[in-house]
């Protein structure tokens, strides 16, 4: 079987896929995506490749090129429409509610006059995010109405329409520690702590990888996430409130797993390629 992988950066994880694919007998074909142009006015023949994994670091990278395999005829996992739900926040939030997902108390708002009126509701701290992101980027937790103001000036000089968007979540008093849940199709091998004194969590800030028990209520709410959001390779991110329990807070359709491979012993690697097999023999 051949199974292409799509890339920007080569990082422990890509380097791992493709150790993986080659264990278990089957062949890589790389497409390092800086690398190449494609004639896209006419049919591009991927009649070699069997079934592709998405891996490019850069969502824009990522979309455009997955609908680049998809529209000639190749499935790649994730496929566009998860990973487009899961980039975008609003969206994402809006999924799982639809669902009875628990999630944290969410707003939206267009306009700092909208926006302003939002800690009223949930009362402060609040914490203010982007709609598109990841590695904890630009979020910021706002204690008060002269930090708010603050942040509403910084986005102004923001020329992307996108930063004039609020979106708005209550501040969840978390035990120093949120939890990655990785679901691979329908199932949920393996979770992790990302523990940190932080607020922000997110290994890529200096979040520390702690092996966590998938329990039973853990694994139901993860795979009610992953077939809300349409199932594949994900990772879902899990707040602890003391009162009301697990909240589901964002899923990524990318997902970054050499800490959880370090800490849990778990070879994400070969349960991924074993997936992809399994998909691509449907």
């Amino acid at each position: 079987m051949n199974i292409g992988v799509i890339y920007d950066i080569v990082r422990w994880e890509e380097k791992a896929i493709i150790e993986a694919i080659r264990d278990k007998g089957h062949k890589p074909i790389l497409f390092h995506v800086d690398s190449l142009s494609f004639k896209i006015s006419s049919k591009i023949d991927f009649n070699n490749i069997d079934i592709a994994i998405q891996r490019c670091v850069s969502y824009y990278k990522a979309l455009t090129s997955t609908l680049i395999f998809e529209e000639n005829g190749v499935y790649v996992v994730n496929p566009s429409p998860t990973l487009t739900l899961c980039s975008n926040k609003l969206q994402t939030t809006l999924r799982l509610a639809k669902n009875g997902i628990p999630v944290p108390e969410t707003y939206i708002a267009f306009t700092k006059e909208q926006a302003s009126k939002i800690p009223r509701k949930l009362g402060y701290p609040i914490v203010l995010k982007p709609i598109l992101g990841s590695w904890g980027r630009l979020l910021a937790k706002v204690n008060d109405d002269d930090a708010l103001s603050a942040v509403f000036e910084h986005r102004d000089y923001m020329y992307n329409p996108i930063y004039k968007i609020y979106y708005i979540q209550e501040y969840i008093n978390k035990p120093g520690r949120d939890i990655r849940v990785f679901t691979i199709g329908d199932e949920v091998p393996v979770a992790i702590y990302r523990v940190s004194k932080h607020w922000k969590t997110n290994t890529a800030l200096g979040g520390k990888a702690v092996k966590a028990e998938v329990t039973d209520e853990l694994r139901d709410l993860a795979f009610k996430t992953s077939k809300a959001i349409g199932g594949g390779i994900l990772g879902i991110d899990i707040l602890e409130d003391p009162k009301r329990g697990f909240l589901v807070n964002e899923v990524n359709a990318v997902i970054e797993f050499r800490n959880t491979v370090r800490v849990t012993g778990v070879k994400l690697q070969s349960l991924i390629v074993g997936y992809l097999i399994k998909e691509a023999r449907r």
